[in-house]
């Protein structure tokens, strides 16, 4: 789940390849209340990615171009595009294929998946093919987006890029954020109608049957978790094996369909409080830690903690700046709450893709204390964002089109009010998160096919796993996920940060890897221990 709204993107090379696809017979799916028509497949022919896309720089991928319907009621009309990578089993006994989606929603599997593909266990590398894609609306697939290119969506939003600072600004940012919406739907025309999590599961049963298989073998990160339910509600006979990580309840996405004026969206899910929660706990660890293992430490819980209410405080006075760059009070909570999601910097040994963690987090905390007092540049380059290092640019409308038409949200009115609830629960960490759902309260499109459950159709055993200490999806949600679904075994890790798959434990790694391999599934009542410290040398 995505903690917040991703602002600019990094550019990448689109994804071209070529699928050509004749009629032949096919299934029909079953859809929420209606029954859709089916739909011709064919095989995936497997293409050379292009010079500088994730996949060519990471090696041993290939690429593909799949088409499929953009209305699944109407399946002879409209096509659009969706980019698919896929990294080819390196043993000879090939098991077949796993899909891997990782998160948002408006994350692309074609630049992530390449980019992290070291941290799938190797025995899983060298049994199964790994595929991952760029759903519907989002990257290198026939995407929404709202401006011709960043720039343009930067100058638009402005200081609303963020959260309102002050609560003279929030009429100014829910005003923004509503003309944002209409010109979304100016732009991107039916497109907007039909990008909803359903539809993607849709096409993933179609992405399955292209490459011949009869089942569905399927990691979901973070919103890949929602992916993943709803695709065992809409496919059950079709799943086979499924490890949802990083949870969101179904029911805490959906509300049921209905508005809820007294939470959002991250609100249901905990992502507030999660944040938190988290916060405490990096202050605390940090505080406990020689400045060598956390350089931001100020040699106590308490005093680390009262060092980084003085570096907000003076973050809300004007930006400071760091190597050319300035960051201001909400561009660095935005960011920050980002960088809470990993625990334990790696670099993942295929790619060569570092991740920073806590102790990168600890390193630009000191490097903004340290030049506190130094005079903001007249003219800085802005602060990096965490999703300027993974992503083109696509804005944050990739997310929004996706989550203000499956998730209902409260009236932008009962934002203001909101804010001070998430301020006396969580702090000021919470509102990167809060005010991230607002821009819901006014998006103009509603999808017009959504699943919103049941969520019990029998399916094959679905392993879910849920961190303790997670910033962006507590633990409640793995807990509801697993007796929701009507066959889930859930694994606890107590460990810190979002998901198992960023922060690659041994137990749950090997009990995942157990069940691809052979089907067995923890014991009732399994918890696994974090094994590797956070502040630690990676």
């Amino acid at each position: 789940m995505r903690g917040t709204r991703g602002r600019s993107q990094l550019l990448v090379a689109t994804i071209v390849a070529a699928l050509a696809l004749a009629s032949v017979p096919a299934l029909g799916v079953a859809t929420a209340g209606a029954s859709v028509r089916a739909n011709p497949v064919q095989g995936i022919s497997w293409q050379t990615c292009p010079p500088g896309s994730a996949g060519a720089e990471a090696g041993g991928f290939t690429c593909a171009t799949v088409r499929v319907p953009l209305d699944y009621q109407d399946p002879a009309g409209p096509k659009i595009k969706l980019a698919v990578v896929r990294h080819a089993a390196t043993g000879r006994a090939r098991r077949g294929v796993i899909f891997i989606n990782p998160g948002g929603p408006g994350f692309s599997g074609t630049v992530l998946i390449p980019a992290f593909i070291g941290l799938v266990p190797r025995v899983l590398l060298r049994d199964y093919d790994i595929v991952s894609w760029d759903p519907r609306g989002v990257g290198a697939s026939t995407a929404v987006q709202c401006f011709p290119n960043l720039d343009a969506e930067n100058a638009f939003l402005g200081d609303d890029a963020y959260f309102p600072a002050r609560p003279d600004q929030q009429a100014g940012y829910i005003s923004r954020w509503a003309t944002f919406g209409k010109v979304c739907k100016a732009r991107n025309g039916a497109l907007l109608k039909h990008v909803s999590t359903a539809d993607t599961a849709r096409d993933l049963n179609l992405l399955r049957r292209a490459l011949g298989q009869p089942k569905l073998n399927y990691v979901g990160v973070s919103y890949g978790s929602y992916l993943g339910a709803t695709y065992a509600n809409l496919f059950p006979r079709r799943v086979g094996k499924m490890v949802l990580d990083g949870n969101v309840a179904p029911t805490a996405w959906t509300n049921g369909g209905r508005p809820n004026a007294s939470r959002s969206l991250l609100m249901r899910i905990g992502s507030t409080t999660g944040v938190a929660k988290t916060l405490a706990a990096y202050l605390r660890i940090c505080g406990r830690r020689s400045t060598q293992e956390c350089a931001f430490s100020a040699g106590s819980p308490a005093k680390t903690t009262a060092k980084w209410d003085a570096l907000l405080a003076r973050l809300r006075k004007g930006p400071i700046t760091v190597s050319g760059a300035a960051f201001t009070y909400t561009s660095f909570l935005s960011l920050f709450v980002n960088l809470l999601f990993v625990v334990q910097p790696h670099t993942t040994p295929v790619t060569g893709y570092s991740v920073p963690g806590w102790s990168g987090a600890a390193s630009l905390l000191q490097e903004l204390w340290d030049a506190r007092n130094n005079p903001a540049s007249t003219n800085p380059a802005p602060a990096p964002s965490l999703s300027a290092v993974v992503q083109k640019y696509d804005g944050p409308e990739q997310n929004l089109a996706i989550t203000c038409g499956d998730a209902p949200t409260p009236p932008a009115s009962a934002f203001p009010r909101l804010q001070r609830l998430v301020l006396r629960q969580g702090g000021v960490i919470s509102l990167p998160d809060l005010w991230g759902d607002e821009p819901c309260s006014t998006w103009p499109v509603r999808e017009l096919d959504t699943y919103r459950g049941p969520w019990n159709a029998p399916t094959s055993p679905i392993l879910v796993i849920g961190n303790t200490t997670d910033p962006s999806t507590p633990p409640r949600n793995a807990i509801v996920m697993a007796h929701e679904l009507a066959n889930a075994r859930l694994l606890i890790v107590h460990q810190y940060g979002h998901t198992q798959f960023l922060n690659p434990d041994a137990c749950a790694s090997h009990y995942e890897t157990d069940y691809f391999l052979t089907g067995t599934l923890p014991q009732v009542g399994t918890v696994c221990q974090q094994n590797l410290r956070p502040f630690a040398a990676p």
